[in-house]
């Protein structure tokens, strides 16, 4: 959970016989089908547009809100990039796999490069609009709804100028408007609003259908839009952040083996579960968009339970920052001493960086577990998922 303080063969039938499943659906898996036995013809997917959290932003919320300071960013960037990571995140490995450069931020000025997509994400953003209790709890006003009337406006705004005189820079930075249902529309949401502290697990649990609901009105607009193609995240092991399970935990709570919170995670598989009903119900509605189910929580929670095996050190501990003295960057005055808490020396070693975020080398090895196709429904590889495109509209 972020605050701005500092945050998967058969393909058969009765599946989808005993759901009642349409004709869309079931075109679907035989899309899936057509592409695991390897499709001849080519797969281009010329851009990205990303929505959601910390987890994936590429510096909207440093923009407009205070540019992250080091250690962010040391490992591969050399320098604080916006993201809340010592380096690259999920999105930024998504987009090397199919030969993208990184995502600029849309609220990004400085340089920024929308040719081949742009990143709408912001850290602390929740799917549910953000109030004035969650904005004054430090949660960030750019919501998912925000960040939908952010695409909106940029999608109208590049149209303008290939409607006249096109320059070498409108070319060069700009995405052609044909592209954007060509796209794939990553989408990594609802981490953070399982805001514990505000809510009790119960108000959280009874809330998850609600919230659900507007990120299925949000995946319709941006299918309006002309979106077809949709990588959807789930949310990962809440209970396994070192910020609950060691910072914060309940004041009665059982732990799993691997010293996470049980219950936390427990919400965070029920609202997986609901959210993927939601997309095999959003399957049936919009016809010709594939929507593609990725399994963040499982891919993180393997990572979790093998980190020594995979080669980290203890899950629950975190590379920057120190227990009850200062968060990530912050410097405190502890028995008349200033402590800086500055990162750990080698931060590939971790799985958490300051606490709530993955360091580097555990997206890269989640990215890694997910790319292929294996953890998501359809199974199909996201070098793949461009073929809906070719569907006839």
């Amino acid at each position: 959970m972020h605050r701005f303080r500092l945050f998967r063969g058969k393909l058969e039938g009765p599946w989808w016989i005993k759901n009642g499943v349409g004709a869309a659906a079931i075109g679907i898996v035989l899309i899936a089908a057509s592409l695991l036995v390897g499709p001849s013809w080519g797969c281009h997917i010329p851009a990205i547009y990303n929505f959601g959290d910390s987890n994936s932003d590429t510096g909207s919320a440093s923009a407009a809100f205070g540019r992250l300071p080091p250690p962010y960013g040391e490992t591969f960037f050399g320098k604080p990039s916006g993201r809340y990571s010592d380096g690259r995140l999920i999105i930024d490995f998504i987009a090397e796999k199919l030969g993208l450069p990184f995502l600029s931020a849309y609220l990004d000025s400085i340089e920024p490069n929308f040719r081949h997509g742009a990143n709408f994400g912001a850290s602390g953003s929740t799917i549910q609009p953000t109030d004035a209790k969650l904005f004054g709890a430090g949660f960030s006003p750019l919501s998912l709804n925000i960040q939908l009337l952010q695409f909106e406006q940029f999608k109208d705004r590049t149209k303008e100028p290939f409607n006249q005189a096109q320059s070498s820079w409108i070319k060069n930075n700009l995405p052609r408007p044909e592209e954007f249902s060509k796209a794939l529309y990553t989408l990594d949401s609802g981490q953070n609003d399982f805001h514990f502290g505000l809510v009790t697990e119960e108000q959280v649990r009874a809330s998850i259908p609600n919230i659900i609901d507007m990120f299925a009105v949000a995946v319709k607009k941006l299918y309006q839009e002309g979106a077809r193609t949709f990588w959807i995240h789930n949310t990962g092991p809440i209970g396994c952040l070192p910020f609950f399970a060691v910072w914060n935990p309940p004041k009665h709570f059982e732990s799993d083996k691997n010293g996470c919170i049980k219950s936390y995670n427990q919400l965070a598989q029920e609202f997986n579960k609901q959210l993927k009903d939601k997309v095999f119900q959003l399957r049936t509605q919009l016809h010709h968009a594939v929507l593609i189910y990725v399994d963040i929580y499982t891919a993180k929670y393997t990572l979790i339970s093998e980190a020594e095996k995979q080669g980290f050190v203890s899950p629950l501990e975190y590379c920057c920052g120190h227990l009850g003295v200062a968060e990530c960057w912050q410097t405190s005055i502890v028995n008349g001493t200033e402590v800086f808490a500055a990162s750990c020396s080698d931060p590939s070693k971790h799985i958490s960086w300051d606490g709530v975020h993955y360091t580097e080398a555990a997206n890269k090895w989640v990215a890694n577990h997910i790319v292929d196709g294996s953890l998501s429904d359809p199974p199909i590889p996201l070098t793949k998922s461009c073929h809906s495109a070719d569907i006839p509209s």
